[in-house]
């Protein structure tokens, strides 16, 4: 077990290399000059040409990706443009409010996807389990901003509700908190609840043709017993990598969540930088939630390896 995780870290590297090359030389592709942003549309050719040295704007591309690999392999994550702020204390900053809206988003996928999934694949042919199917359908194609403002047209504009924006901490106001995560929430978690319950139906339903699942209706034991007490033990197993999957998804795709709703997370910081041409702080993000989803997705084989003895690491 220990040399599969070592393993997998260690290709985690490559990946690591060749999602920086891509950032880096996306980021330089895009229309617009750091040193413009900062200084002004007033600002002089002298004052343009200064900034741009005081931050290596004017090296070669290989250059500036050189330091900022050397800073990272330092635990540097560089310092804003705009603010001159430190990105790994900005990132702290704001780290808290994604964390929130991405385990209120989880939340909805487990109370509201695991039971459907499960009462989907229990009775597919049920009027209830048709309309769900739809339902999942609609949820995978509906966009995630069309959603949101959805959301906040019914529940915060016409009925006054819900608040339509804004983020307390949860350890402060619990009360406040939650009602302001809800909408985002609900928008955030839709697609992953879509996809949970889409596989849960599938898991279940191959799991219940299974020989041993057919042995214990022979044996006369009731329906609820062997489904769970033998299906679900089975089909839940995948659950794990596909959880861990969506969470690192939640992640990153919060950015357009928290732009709708106002929400002072990593990805409106990421938006506000992309805005400012702020390079060192969308490469850093964007680096660190690749190496989250990766992380994740070892977690959710070591565990899925843990819960199934019959699979083993490593060899």
């Amino acid at each position: 077990m220990l040399a599969y995780v070592v393993g997998r870290l260690l290709q985690t590297i490559p990946v690591l290399l060749l999602t920086s090359v891509i950032v880096f030389l996306f980021l330089r592709a895009v229309p617009g000059d750091p040193a413009m942003v900062m200084a002004g549309q007033n600002a002089t050719p002298q004052q343009l040409e200064a900034l741009r040295k005081r931050f290596g704007l004017d090296e070669p591309l290989v250059t500036q990706y050189a330091t900022w690999m050397s800073r990272l392999a330092r635990g540097d994550l560089g310092t804003a443009y705009v603010t001159e702020r430190p990105i790994s204390s900005l990132i702290l900053q704001r780290l808290p409010a994604t964390l929130h809206l991405a385990f209120g988003a989880m939340f909805v996928m487990l109370v509201v996807g695991m039971p459907l999934g499960i009462l989907g694949a229990i009775r597919p042919y049920h009027p209830l389990s048709q309309l769900l199917s739809m339902l999942v359908a609609i949820a995978l194609a509906v966009p995630t901003f069309w959603l949101g403002i959805l959301l906040i047209l019914v529940f915060a504009v016409s009925r006054d509700w819900l608040p339509a924006s804004g983020y307390v901490s949860v350890f402060d106001q619990p009360v406040e908190a939650i009602t302001r995560l809800i909408l985002p929430s609900l928008t955030l978690g839709s697609f992953g609840t879509a996809v949970l319950i889409r596989f849960l139906k599938s898991s279940i339903s191959e799991a219940g043709n299974a020989d041993f699942v057919r042995t214990a209706y022979a044996k006369g034991l009731r329906e609820r017993a062997v489904i769970l007490g033998h299906v679900l033990r089975i089909a839940l197993l995948p659950v794990v990598t596909i959880l861990a999957i969506q969470f690192g998804q939640l992640l990153g795709g919060a950015v357009v969540t928290e732009a709708i709703f106002g929400w002072p997370g990593v990805g409106r910081l990421i938006l506000d930088a992309i805005g400012n041409r702020d390079y060192l702080i969308v490469q850093s993000t964007m680096l660190l939630f690749v190496a989250t989803f990766v992380v994740l997705n070892i977690l959710a084989d070591v565990c899925y390896a843990l819960l199934d003895p019959r699979i083993r690491l490593g060899r």
